[in-house]
């Protein structure tokens, strides 16, 4: 079991430690449900009044926290705590799963296939004709890489995930348990002699670096070309992008959300859960989509749209103050 002093984990943080404990720190844990062996973070000071009730022996804490820790505890002052979190659960992050051997026995790896140094392989993995596996990749049981595929250096990939072929993974992604990257996009048109005809996808998939996709999400190859995330792109569970979809880089989509075929989304753009994005839509840098919303136009960069239909925030939110209003006058 791991354990740090409050000095080791600072060395970490390199931020200003405030008060002391002598306790070695066993983990970490929200301010209500950490004990006496556990650090704890507050990063906004609306908190600062469970610190008094709350058991942890430290705290990560942004700098203009006013409280003192008290007695036998301690915090760590730093610019960003939610950025230093992130860094101790790196610090007390338990093993990933083994591998006896790099490329299981049972896994089928075709003969023209290329795996690169320090890569490994699970039980149950088939990998396809062509496929390229670059350094340090690792590959779950019951993952399947169709034909001609090629997966950057140190990208993971869970079990269940299948990348079908000639899609393109980058360096350092992560794609998650029963995710599925380059399925037919959704195309059918109405036919008097066939009912609906299916309309054949020939394109790809084309996914950055450092991008990565949740548990039984889907982005579906392009009619064309190539649907396409950009570096730096995350992908929430449960999310749908369409056939032809440009994403540009560090784009963000919550989980059950979703956008049809060939919407655009600029650099940074926030897309909230279960909000939906009608097809051949652009939305420019930075934009936000508030959760639920619909968005059936373009939306310039910057806008921050909410509802359904999606209309700027600061209007949206003057028609549900007028609604509101139309309610309570309507039920005196």
């Amino acid at each position: 079991m791991k354990s740090f002093t409050i000095q080791q984990i600072n060395e970490v943080l390199k931020g200003v430690l405030v008060g002391d404990t002598t306790q070695n720190i066993s983990a970490p844990e929200q301010l209500e449900l950490a004990n006496s062996s556990e650090i704890s973070f507050i990063g906004n000071k609306k908190y600062e009044k469970l610190w008094a009730s709350s058991k942890a022996c430290a705290a990560v804490v942004n700098e203009d926290i006013v409280i003192i820790p008290g007695e036998n505890r301690a915090f760590i002052k730093v610019k960003n705590a939610d950025l230093a979190m992130s860094q101790i659960l790196a610090l007390f992050s338990p093993p990933t799963p083994l591998f006896d051997v790099d490329i299981h026995p049972n896994a089928a790896v075709d003969l023209t296939a290329v795996v690169g140094k320090g890569s490994r392989i699970g039980a149950g993995a088939y990998i396809g004709p062509k496929v390229v596996l670059g350094e340090n990749v690792t590959i779950y049981p019951n993952v399947t890489i169709l034909d001609e595929c090629t997966i950057g250096d140190n990208t993971v990939i869970w079990p269940g995930a299948v990348i079908r072929e000639r899609c393109h993974l980058g360096k350092a992604c992560i794609i998650h348990p029963n995710a599925t990257i380059g399925a037919d996009g959704f195309g059918f048109r109405p036919s008097a002699e066939h009912g609906l005809v299916k309309i054949p996808q020939i394109g790809n998939v084309i996914i950055g670096n450092n991008v990565e996709i949740g548990a039984n999400s889907c982005v579906d190859r392009g009619k064309f070309s190539s649907t396409v995330l950009g570096d730096g792109c995350k992908i929430d569970n449960l999310v749908q992008i369409g056939h032809n979809s440009k994403l540009g880089p560090f784009c963000i989509m919550a989980g059950n959300s979703g956008l049809a075929g060939s919407v655009t989304l600029g650099t940074g753009v926030l897309i909230g859960g279960s909000a939906s994005i009608k097809d051949h839509v652009t939305i420019g840098d930075g934009a936000i989509v508030g959760a639920g919303s619909g968005v059936t136009a373009d939306i310039p960069a910057g806008k921050t749209m909410l509802g359904y239909p999606a209309v700027e925030a600061r209007d949206a939110l003057k028609q549900w103050a007028i609604l509101k209003r139309l309610v309570r006058d309507s039920s005196k």
